[in-house]
């Protein structure tokens, strides 16, 4: 249970940073970018039940990029008042969250 927890706080870390450094994304504050890490997180595991481990969002390569710029920019619709992505903001962020998880990876492997 820590476990998760850290990987979630982790998570808001790297998405406020992303929101810092990139044009295109704003999280509104920690409790914002903890909320957006849950929802991502929810999302990729649906997408994964749904369609497969090889379409999933942590999946390496091409349509795991994808299927992760996708998520970051569906979890906008679903907490707007603390989550604000642009399509190129997505796919940005998409690239820098796996940059960060190819070296920090926040699954047990």
């Amino acid at each position: 249970m820590i476990g998760l927890i850290i990987r979630f706080v982790v998570s808001a870390l790297v998405l406020m940073v992303i929101s810092w450094l990139l044009p295109g994304i704003s999280v509104n504050g920690f409790v914002g970018a903890l909320l957006a890490a849950v929802v991502i997180a929810v999302l990729g595991y649906v997408v994964e039940k749904l369609m497969g481990k090889n379409i999933s969002p942590y999946s390496r390569g091409f349509v795991g990029f994808i299927v992760s710029a996708i998520v970051i920019y569906l979890a906008q619709y679903i907490i707007p008042n603390y989550l604000s992505v642009s399509l190129i903001g997505s796919l940005l962020a998409a690239l820098v969250i796996g940059i960060v998880d190819a070296f920090v990876p926040t699954a047990l492997r």
